[in-house]
């Protein structure tokens, strides 16, 4: 994946890679170290995250979204966030220092009456990794309604009500895929960059899926992504990057740009497009989805030198233990969500599409 900014302009790539890294420069001198744990910062005109490094693991997700869970009908009720930007406290975001018992004790003080301000109020960096980590993960997990199994094998539709994760891995339930961490290896077609996503090897064809709801923001070519879609998140922070789609039908029929989609939604299918300047050309060696999330604190940050994509892998992992099953239209040979499903942040937008601030 290559910035946004880069890929909506005919501008000769040696001289945007010189302006954007003297941009970057320039700009962020003052302003990138701001709200980091490393080396705070007090520069008035800097008053929004700069950087984000996401550290936290499959386990700690795990672990931390089911005592949220569990807590759901208990006296005190946890958030999930809120223990995660407790322990990035405590560890300074080094979660290979993570032990249960640190968590056993925050909460074990948590449902003893003590305040969550309170625990953190020693702790310098609370508000920043509440707030960063907040970004990623608030939303991924809430009250939901899915249809049930026997409605479902009855031809009607109800559903029962649920608290838990309620987005889904970008792979559909059934299909299968290899990953490794590849956040930030080296690309070189075009020119030298990083990589700023995560690769899912798959089949062609694979059902891909929304993994939150959102507001499709970008939709169609471009000669890094080739067929991609971007999805934004309602409170305008995640911005979902699904690239490489299938070569002649790379999207579901039903998706348009501007248009809101549900997680767990089918939005496309799993392909080898990109690398070309030549439209619908699969210029990839190997099939896969280039999953990607940028995360957007400010206008600013949407577009260009600023923007700040983290590592997924961790997330991906977490992510995949919930799969949305699909079923396929013979007639129309398109893939559908099986199960229907009801999310509170799209019924709560009573139609009116969420419009974003641009730079």
């Amino acid at each position: 994946m290559v910035m946004r900014f880069m890929l909506k302009r005919k501008i000769p790539w040696f001289w945007v890679a010189v302006v954007l890294i003297c941009a970057a420069i320039l700009v962020n001198l003052a302003c990138i170290l701001f709200y980091s744990p490393a080396v705070p910062a007090n520069t008035e005109n800097c008053k929004f995250i700069k950087w984000v490094d996401f550290t936290v693991t499959e386990e700690v997700m795990e672990q931390t979204m089911k005592l949220d869970i569990d807590s759901q009908k208990a006296g005190v009720k946890l958030d999930w966030v809120d223990l995660i930007a407790y322990l990035a406290a405590k560890y300074g975001g080094n979660f290979k220092r993570f032990k249960s018992s640190d968590l056993d004790t925050v909460v074990e003080k948590l449902q003893a009456g003590t305040p969550m301000l309170e625990l953190t109020k020693d702790m310098k960096y609370y508000d920043y990794y509440r707030e960063a980590y907040g970004a990623v993960l608030d939303n991924l997990v809430g009250n939901y309604k899915i249809q049930t199994t026997e409605s479902l094998e009855k031809g009607t539709v109800e559903y029962e009500e649920k608290y838990g994760l309620k987005a889904y891995s970008p792979i559909a339930y059934g299909y299968s895929f290899a990953h490794y961490d590849d956040f930030g290896n080296p690309r070189n077609y075009g020119f030298r960059r990083n990589h700023l996503g995560h690769d899912l090897m798959g089949s062609i064809g694979t059902p891909i899926i929304a993994v939150e709801s959102g507001v499709v923001e970008e939709m169609g070519w471009n000669r890094f992504g080739g067929w991609r879609v971007g999805i934004r998140s309602f409170d305008g922070k995640r911005f979902y990057y699904y690239a490489h789609m299938r070569k002649n039908r790379p999207y579901h029929a039903d998706l348009k740009k501007g248009a809101v989609v549900k997680a767990g939604d089918v939005i496309g299918y799993l392909g080898m497009t990109g690398y070309s300047n030549t439209e619908n050309v699969n210029g990839m060696n190997v099939p896969h989805l280039h999953f990607g999330m940028q995360l957007i604190f400010d206008p600013s940050q949407a577009e260009g030198a600023n923007e700040i994509w983290i590592d997924t892998y961790q997330l991906v992992s977490f992510l995949e233990h919930h799969k949305s099953p699909v079923e396929r239209n013979d007639d129309t040979k398109e893939y559908y969500r099986k199960y229907a499903f009801i999310d509170p942040s799209v019924e709560a937008l009573n139609g009116k599409i969420p419009q974003f601030a641009t730079p």
